[in-house]
């Protein structure tokens, strides 16, 4: 592992070195020190590097220091999920590239809002977690039309006062067990039919 660590780096240097031998027209020192496959990695770079722009080199540039920044422990984990990345169906792969097009789009505010909500979900034990989930796995099951109405359902939550909520919660708490067990269910076999 160490050794195909040190490589990676080597690798990394020497593209950094190469774009500082298309800067000043000197050769890359220590080329001729690697073994072959790592120089004919190198070379490739480097002719990867010259055919950049200039926008492209400092987004490579940019990349590098940000790696460069990276504990040991963040820049495995970078490994890891890339490996995972790597063994995505092309279907998969396409998806988690669209979603991170479509995160890098939103705006700051919004960004920094979602990962708050990751990580309040993370900090909830793991039962909560899983509830959530599932409710999310019925909701993405529902068909549209069951959808909408879920939605429009919390919408007029999201519309009453928190005195209004408490005064629903408490009614709710008033109703026998037995009774609030079968309301749910007769609402998740309502949820299940198809709209009229």
């Amino acid at each position: 592992m160490a050794l195909v660590l040190l490589r990676a780096l080597i690798l990394i240097a020497a593209l950094v070195l190469g774009a500082l031998e298309v800067a000043w027209g000197q050769p890359i020192e220590g080329l001729d020190r690697l073994p072959p496959g790592d120089r004919a990695v190198v070379e490739r770079n480097l002719e990867r590097w010259q055919k950049l722009t200039p926008e492209e080199r400092q987004r490579v540039l940019e990349n590098y220091r940000q790696w460069k920044s990276l504990s040991p422990q963040e820049r495995q984990t970078a490994r890891d999920q890339f490996k995972r990345f790597r063994q995505m169906t092309p279907g998969e792969r396409a998806r988690v590239v669209q979603d991170l097009q479509r995160w890098n789009e939103l705006p700051e505010s919004r960004r920094q809002e979602l990962q708050q909500a990751y990580e309040r979900f993370q900090r909830l034990p793991p039962e909560r977690q899983q509830r959530i989930q599932e409710r999310l796995r019925r909701y993405e099951a529902m068909t549209p039309e069951q959808r909408e109405r879920v939605n429009q359902n919390f919408a007029r939550w999201q519309s009453l006062t928190p005195e209004q909520r408490q005064q629903l919660r408490e009614r709710w708490q008033q109703i026998p067990p037995e009774e609030r067990q079968r309301l749910r269910q007769q609402l998740r076999q309502q949820q299940q039919r198809p709209a009229p």
